[in-house]
C-alpha cells in the first residue's frame, strides 16, 4: 500500500466520522425544532435560525456523501 492510498483511507475515515457527527447534529436540531414548536411560547426567530442551520448541515452531509460515493460512469 503506497502513501497516497494510506492518505486516501485516512481521508475517507475522517469523512465518515464527520458524516456521522453531522447526521447526529441534524437529528438533534430536528428534535429541538419539534420541541420548540410544541411549546406555548413559540420563538419563531429561534426556530427559523435552527431550521437554517439544519439546512446547512444537510448540505454538508450531501457534500460528504458525494465525496464518499464513487463516480460510476454509465
Amino acid at each position: 500500500m503506497n502513501t497516497s492510498d494510506k492518505i486516501s483511507m485516512r481521508t475517507e475515515e475522517v469523512l465518515r466520522m464527520e458524516l456521522e457527527f453531522f447526521r447526529q447534529e441534524h437529528r438533534d436540531l430536528d428534535q429541538a425544532i419539534t420541541a420548540l414548536s410544541d411549546t406555548a411560547t413559540t420563538d419563531r426567530l429561534t426556530i427559523q435560525r435552527l431550521k437554517k442551520k439544519k439546512l446547512l448541515l444537510k448540505d454538508k452531509i450531501t457534500q460528504i456523501e458525494d465525496r464518499l460515493t464513487p463516480d460510476i460512469i454509465a
